[in-house]
């Protein structure tokens, strides 16, 4: 078969609406991972939000809910035990 110039063929519309399917995989698969790190944020500040006063959920529940923050807490005494020249700082001049 001989196609005129301009005249798309069926192989390129499934080209076409391959890469168009993609982006969106691409996109919503990027939006869910944001979300997932916004949800894990909040998680987190739920668990641990007594540190800077917002009232937290019973114990018990809290107990429950602690070994999904494994990776969070990793995070935090990571950032922690990284040398700070303010915290040092802080430190030496007694600052509250």
């Amino acid at each position: 078969m001989c196609y005129e110039a301009g005249v798309m063929r069926p192989s390129d519309i499934l080209d076409f609406l391959k890469g168009f399917f993609g982006s969106f995989k691409k996109g919503s698969t990027e939006m869910i991972e944001f979300e997932l790190r916004e949800l894990e944020n909040i998680f987190a500040l739920v668990q641990m939000g007594f540190f800077v006063g917002i009232p937290s959920p019973p114990p018990t529940i809290i107990m429950r809910t602690l070994p999904h923050l494994a990776r969070e807490i990793y995070v935090m005494t990571k950032r922690v035990s990284d040398e700070d020249a303010l915290s040092e700082m802080a430190g030496v001049f007694d600052v509250t």
